[in-house]
């Protein structure tokens, strides 16, 4: 009977979030899901590069390789949805503020959850707002992030698994200066599998 209770409630909690989340994406417009999509890169950005200082300090040296990976991916898609803000006649507006740094595990569990909603309830809803409008350009620009958003929720998810192992340097990653993607290093790889950009176009961070 306990377990029925606490099945129900969590059913319950999930439920009011997703009415919640809902509630904040009603009437909102592709140009409203650019600038909260922009202001977020750009917190993304500030937080990863904080988290690269704070695994090093702890002597995480793959780890803040990872970060500084994410943030420059981050970076590019902040960059992107400029782009995009800009063709519908608005100005970027983000307002970065100052991450809150705890432990390595912690930094890594909280850009797992936040990777998480991006990629599970933010970028998709956002996507469909944007086809719903026909903005292409937009949309397109959601699908970049949303991709990479993923690789990065993976990495951080093996990253918590193996924290030990990745205390020395040594993994490597590329970064699709295009799009964003981000992957581990990886020498058969010939183009970005989501833009299509060459090789060259990715940039490696260790």
């Amino acid at each position: 009977m306990k377990i029925q209770v606490i099945g129900t409630i969590a059913l319950v909690c999930m439920s009011l979030v997703g009415v919640s989340v809902a509630a904040e994406t009603a009437g909102k417009t592709t140009l409203d899901n650019l600038q909260a999509a922009f202001n977020g890169e750009s917190n993304a950005k500030a937080k990863y590069d904080a988290f690269a200082v704070k695994a090093d300090e702890e002597g995480y040296k793959s780890v803040a390789a990872l970060f500084r990976a994410a943030s420059a991916s981050e970076a590019i898609h902040a960059k992107k949805h400029a782009a995009a803000i800009k063709k519908l006649n608005a100005e970027p507006l983000a307002t970065v503020g100052k991450p809150e740094v705890k432990s390595t595990k912690e930094n890594l569990e909280a850009a797992l959850a936040g990777e998480t909603y991006e990629k599970e309830t933010m970028y998709p809803g956002f996507i469909a707002q944007a086809e719903a409008e026909n903005n292409k350009g937009a949309a397109m620009s959601f699908k970049g992030a949303v991709a990479a958003e993923a690789e990065h929720a993976k990495m951080y998810k093996q990253a918590l698994s193996e924290l030990d192992a990745w205390k020395s340097a040594g993994k490597e990653f590329m970064v699709c200066q295009i799009c964003g993607y981000t992957l581990f290093s990886d020498p058969t790889m010939l183009k970005c599998p989501v833009c299509a950009a060459p090789r060259e176009k990715f940039t490696l961070i260790k």
